[in-house]
């Protein structure tokens, strides 16, 4: 049996298959290395951004797999190996039987990448003796820390309150969506397509939450999408989005974001996505919410 803390945060979920108790579990998890980095002091030096955020401090309605952070000012020899120990140690302490692995480094990235493993089928038992999946299922939640961050994001400290009450240092909600917007502009690969992005976009804006152009200026100019002398106006940005909705396969969008959604209400929404969809309607929503200033 897990602690009555946890206990209390599975019944937050509807559990029917075998897939909505590894969902739970593995954001439960997520949530508890988010505490485990509180008690470790990190958030002094980093912040919290990527889908994960969005989905436990913001309510986005899919699941997602890893933690993203940045740190709030480079440090070339940050090194998460300090943090994924406190990580483990918090975990154990709330009954997950986890191991931890740092990541190599193959090349001279400015993101260093650990990994929280835990065998799905020990945390099953401890839900229910009824519940079977295969024996040798692994739960995998990567954590990915830039240490090289783009200038200009804004952050605010967000409250949560499971396990137990603590606070998180988060992006705020238009650097959030301008990094996302990154993500969606600037993945090279015409195969990679994250429909999860997509989705994103789509709560963005329902949300009415406008872009933070400045900070995506900077992510850009870092990363060679654009020019340092460039700016980059909301007509430019729509320009860029405009082409990059021309280039998307959204039938291969919808297989990416499918896996993550909670109930067939959600994949039926995906029934809209179309080129006409998000240029007709989600661009002309953008244009709207984002101001020049």
């Amino acid at each position: 049996m897990f602690d009555e803390k946890i206990e209390q945060m599975l019944k937050r979920y509807e559990l029917n298959t075998i897939h909505d108790h590894e969902n739970a579990l593995k954001e439960i998890i997520q949530e508890v290395v988010l505490l485990g980095l509180w008690r470790s002091k990190f958030y002094e030096k980093a912040v919290f951004y990527g889908g994960s955020a969005l989905r436990i401090l913001y309510k986005l309605d899919r699941f997602s797999e890893d933690l993203d952070f940045s740190l709030i000012a480079p440090q070339k020899n940050f090194d998460i190996k300090k943090y994924l120990g406190a990580v483990k140690s918090e975990l154990e302490l709330w009954d997950f039987e986890v191991s931890t692995e740092e990541k190599n480094k193959k090349n001279e990235s400015p993101i260093d990448s650990g990994f929280i493993k835990a065998n799905t089928v020990i945390h099953l038992l401890k839900i229910d003796v009824n519940l079977k999946t295969h024996k040798n299922a692994v739960m995998k939640i990567k954590l990915e820390v830039d240490q090289d961050p783009a200038i200009g994001f804004t952050s605010e400290l967000k409250y949560h309150l499971h396990p137990i009450p603590f606070t998180i240092k988060t992006m705020s909600l238009p650097s959030l969506f301008a990094g996302k917007m990154h993500a969606l502009l600037c993945r090279t690969k015409r195969t990679n397509i994250k429909g999860r992005d997509w989705y994103d976009l789509i709560w963005f804006v329902k949300n009415n939450i406008p872009c933070d152009l400045y900070y995506l200026k900077n992510k850009m100019t870092q990363t060679g999408h654009i020019d340092v002398s460039e700016v980059l106006t909301k007509e430019k940005l729509i320009e860029f989005l405009s082409g990059k909705i021309k280039e998307i396969d959204f039938d291969l969008a919808k297989s990416d974001v499918e896996p993550f959604l909670k109930n067939s209400g959600q994949s039926e929404e995906l029934s809209l996505w179309s080129d006409s969809f998000f240029s007709d309607y989600l661009v002309q929503e953008i244009r709207v919410l984002t101001s020049n200033s």
